[in-house]
């Protein structure tokens, strides 16, 4: 059976469905399975060994310059990838309009939530085979369920499997290292500096070097400062898949709600979430090692909340 799982974007979103992946792996014998991705993320579902195919998509730049041959050109190669061989399923994970109008392209039934179900309701009217599965629930555990429903096989009751395989690091890591991640794609998401540079000490008075991640010229300032407060270490930057490597090392992770913190908890690292502009419950830090979310939207958290909870991680 050939299974295409179009999970576009974001990064936590693409990490948060790959228990999905797993389980249908383990429910399907032979089962073949292509991932339609947005470009900046293809290196995550190919950490997944049951990926065969990863189909990167660029809709994000695309979609500012619609108008240009070369933007037709490209999409015109990815239909005609999506379109080289028919699927026996293709499952929309994300539930947005976007992404049904792309899987649609790809040549086998469309399945995916249904109209009191996904994102967006109009979605729903694209899908040949529709399910639904409750919108309270944890991402993970939706994207669970809808490929169960569609894929027939009943809900696996063990916690939730992320099956990556980081690569070898590029970038040579301290022996014992922690890593903070301090950067957002929001300026709503971030937390106060001088706490960084106190968590930071407290990493330190463990023994484990602080390494703190970035991923622009504006985050890599931001992240020098911390690390020279805390005499931590701040690396090149890194690709997603180099990133996977040096977050698989760490004694344990410190991010904001950002897709390394979420990528971080998915390879089993002790994981603590900060939220500071939006609610953790539904996409709360997940993984098979001891994780924490705190924060929520108009409640940042406080240094010693923070503190308390590496302590407590340690203790466990």
């Amino acid at each position: 059976m050939r299974l295409l799982i179009v999970k576009t974007s974001s990064m936590g979103d693409v990490v948060h469905a790959l228990p999905a992946l797993t389980d249908a792996l383990r429910a399907v014998p032979g089962l073949a399975v292509d991932w339609l991705v947005e470009q900046p993320f293809a290196a995550i579902p190919a950490l997944h060994p049951g990926v065969q195919r990863v189909l990167p998509i660029a809709w994000r730049k695309w979609r500012k310059k619609l108008l240009q041959r070369d933007t037709w050109a490209a999409m015109g190669a990815l239909r005609a990838q999506l379109r080289a061989q028919p699927y026996d399923l293709v499952l929309d994970l994300q539930g947005l309009l976007k992404s049904a109008l792309w899987a649609r392209q790809a040549i086998g039934p469309l399945a995916g939530y249904d109209r009191a179900s996904a994102r967006e309701p109009l979605a729903s009217w694209l899908y040949a085979r529709r399910a639904a599965v409750g919108r309270d629930l944890h991402a993970v555990d939706r994207c669970r369920r809808l490929a169960a429903a569609h894929l027939g096989y009943p809900l696996p009751a063990t916690p939730p499997d992320f099956g990556l395989l980081p690569p070898g690091p590029s970038w040579p890591t301290p022996e014992r290292y922690a890593v903070l991640i301090p950067n957002a794609s929001r300026p709503e998401k971030l937390w106060p500096e001088a706490r960084w540079v106190a968590v930071g000490k407290r990493l330190l008075d463990r023994g484990w070097t602080p390494v703190v991640l970035w991923g622009s010229p504006a985050e890599q300032t931001l992240a020098e400062r911390i690390a020279a407060g805390c005499s931590g270490e701040v690396p090149p930057f890194l690709k997603v898949g180099e990133m996977a490597a040096v977050l698989a090392g760490a004694q344990c992770i410190v991010g904001l709600d950002t897709g390394f913190t979420h990528l971080g908890a998915a390879l089993g690292r002790p994981t603590i979430g900060i939220y500071c502009d939006h609610e953790p419950g539904l996409a709360g830090v997940t993984g098979p090692g001891p994780v924490a979310s705190i924060g929520g939207k108009g409640q940042v958290p406080k240094q010693a909340e923070v503190l308390a909870l590496l302590d407590a991680q340690r203790g466990g």
